[in-house]
């Protein structure tokens, strides 16, 4: 009986390792594949990118539930869709007209404030979707649209008329300075050593900061940031209760 105890708990001791391996391997597959495909939203995918998604997500659903199918059948498929998936990005990039056909093409939806309705019903767009998009743009009032284009990620870009644009400070002949990329020095009450030194700023250049805002240690810093301009941003830790 003892024994017989013994061997379940090897079994279930070595069900566990196995579980955890398979997951591990399949969940860094998958990584893999995603970063393969670039750094987009689920919401920016084109069409093929998601199917492929979806397939990923199923095949490797399947050896992880299942311990009687070898993890190489869901490796393997896997594997596969990506080297497809890599062939085709190659030949999309290659191929204007191979692009047309896998990803699609953008359709003039609204053109100088006039719905084109074909186009939206080639598309299958509704006026709901349509207005939903515009909403979420600020556009409420189709007649300042110059342009409202259905991209192949299924957002709606929108270019409006001249006369709707906001004025730019070049078109009234401003010369403001252009905004410098904020580069993050502490974070969360840890320097980042290699921004600071990438600034070319030091220790003594931080500590005059940290005494400007009368902070008296870096661990009591949320986040401080610096621009090429030298604008310097500091947001302290707040109390904790």
């Amino acid at each position: 009986m003892d024994g017989a105890i013994l061997d379940l708990n090897h079994f279930g001791g070595f069900f566990m390792i196995t579980a955890f391996f398979r997951t591990i391997i399949l969940y860094l597959l998958i990584i893999v594949g995603i970063r393969l495909m670039g750094k987009r939203q689920v919401g920016e995918l084109e069409p093929s990118e998601l199917v492929l998604d979806l397939i990923i997500a199923d095949l490797a659903a399947v050896p992880m539930q299942d311990f009687g199918i070898p993890l190489m059948a869901g490796i393997i498929p896997i594997l596969t869709l990506l080297s497809v998936t890599m062939i085709l990005s190659v030949l999309t990039m290659r191929n204007m007209k191979f692009r047309a056909l896998i990803c699609g093409v953008p359709s003039v939806i609204v053109a100088d404030g006039r719905v084109r309705q074909r186009e939206m019903r080639r598309n299958r767009l509704t006026l709901d979707e349509l207005m939903e998009e515009l909403r979420m743009q600020g556009v409420v009032d189709l007649t300042t649209i110059k342009y409202a284009i259905l991209e192949n990620n299924g957002r709606v870009s929108i270019l409006l008329k001249a006369a709707e644009t906001p004025v730019t400070a070049g078109q009234m002949e401003l010369h403001p300075k252009d905004p410098g990329l904020p580069v993050i020095l502490i974070n969360d009450g840890r320097v980042i050593t290699d921004n600071l030194k990438g600034r070319g700023l030091d220790d003594i250049w931080l500590q005059k900061q940290l005494d400007a805002h009368h902070v008296r240690h870096t661990r009591q810093v949320f986040l401080l940031t610096v621009d090429e301009n030298n604008s310097v941003y500091l947001l302290p830790k707040e109390d904790k209760v």
